[in-house]
């Protein structure tokens, strides 16, 4: 018998895994060259050499007993630093090692974030459409999730509505930019505007309100696109990082969190977040793959590559008749659905091999979320799938 807690995530089991596990049957009745598989954000682009030359250099030169064995639970102090001094480089930031947690990669990371700071019937907020797995953190830590309904004429986060949903149980709020699934970063003025309806909810209420920023995608822009990074801007902010997209390594499970200094109370949070992360189970971040982002920390993927297939998937489905935005980061298309019922688009889509994530999964119902981060000539050789599916849904070039 399985706990209450768990029955409904059974029930509404991750719809972008279920089409991933879906492709996989697919392709055993077609074969992979007939299957197009834009389901799972699961990076096509093969981590920097770097990446293999320092784990051959650690696993040669290091004692065995150090690499594979226990450090603090906030991580080895190295690996802390090179992440610190590598954001102070980039971003102008004055962090230092004990400001780094190291992280099973970002899902952990909110994870500890989200148990340091939450009490049981507090409030987080997110701004729709947000990345499905908020709402399971959030209940992990018996939380109530808050959703901002979507701003879809530039999903940039509705700041009306959210001023307006702010109360005494707001604890946290969670952003994501470049964001998943739009592909859209949050501009300087929405940052600072957000900054500024959280101080003043912060005085009104007497208490903290944490921002958290999500931003696995951060290193994934395109045409000169700039990420602001939000520490900069609201001081109760927390930043939650992976390195399964900038380097391509979304199996190792290596991130961080970043706890500034001008966070309240910040060394109780760091300390807190330090036994968080110990007593959720994960005990410390991968020992090895700490070791390696020392000495990868400035390596990045071929964002060239993803940029290509951005141009490719958008150019020619736009010319199909199909209408979305350009992202400007991150390697996803939110696609407006050509059906009003968007789950019954992707099955329209499944009739073509076309493997799409219904918007639905995303609190926005309509759209359909594609995962561009697959091979180039999966893009190309998809296309005239994709222009039997327009046809089928009376779409006009």
């Amino acid at each position: 018998m399985i706990s209450e807690k768990m029955r409904p995530l059974v029930e509404n089991n991750s719809a972008v895994r279920a089409m991933f596990e879906e492709g996989n049957r697919l392709r055993a009745l077609y074969g992979a060259d007939k299957v197009y598989d834009f389901s799972l954000g699961n990076p096509n682009v093969p981590a920097p050499a770097a990446v293999k030359t320092a784990i051959q250099e650690i696993l040669d030169t290091e004692d065995p007993n150090f690499v594979h064995g226990y450090m603090s639970n906030a991580g080895f102090p190295q690996a802390r630093k090179a992440v610190a001094d590598s954001l102070n480089r980039r971003f102008g930031t004055k962090f230092h090692e004990n400001n780094i947690i190291m992280t099973v990669g970002a899902a952990s990371g909110l994870n500890v974030a989200l148990k340091t700071l939450l009490n049981p019937g507090e409030e987080v907020i997110v701004f729709a459409p947000y990345f499905l797995e908020y709402g399971a953190y959030v209940s992990n830590y018996d939380g109530k999730l808050v959703v901002i309904s979507p701003n879809t004429e530039t999903f940039q986060p509705n700041l009306a509505e959210f001023e307006e949903k702010i109360t005494a149980k707001t604890r946290a709020v969670i952003v994501n930019t470049p964001h998943n699934p739009t592909g859209v970063v949050y501009s300087e003025e929405t940052i600072q505007k957000i900054a500024e309806i959280l101080n003043r909810k912060q005085e009104a209420f007497g208490s903290p309100i944490f921002l958290i920023s999500d931003a696995p995608y951060r290193e994934l822009v395109y045409e000169g696109a700039v990420v602001p990074y939000i520490t900069k801007y609201y001081d109760n902010t927390i930043v939650g990082y992976s390195f399964s997209k900038s380097l391509s390594l979304p199996g190792e499970r290596i991130g961080y969190l970043v706890i500034p200094d001008e966070l309240e109370d910040s060394e109780a949070v760091f300390a807190a977040a330090s036994i968080a992360t110990r007593v959720s189970g994960a005990v410390n971040a991968p020992s090895l793959m700490q070791l390696v982002i020392e000495k990868c920390i400035d390596e990045k993927c071929d964002v060239d590559y993803y940029d290509r297939n951005r141009n490719a998937l958008y150019n020619g489905l736009t010319e199909l008749g199909f209408d979305c935005i350009k992202p400007q980061g991150a390697f996803y298309l939110f696609v407006k659905s050509p059906m009003e019922d968007d789950r019954a688009f992707c099955e329209k889509a499944k009739e073509f091999n076309i493997l799409v994530v219904s918007g639905a999964s995303f609190a926005c119902p309509g759209y359909v979320r594609l995962a561009y981060c697959v091979s180039y000539e999966t893009i190309c050789n998809s296309l005239p799938a994709f222009a039997e599916l327009a046809k089928a849904c009376g779409l006009k070039k």
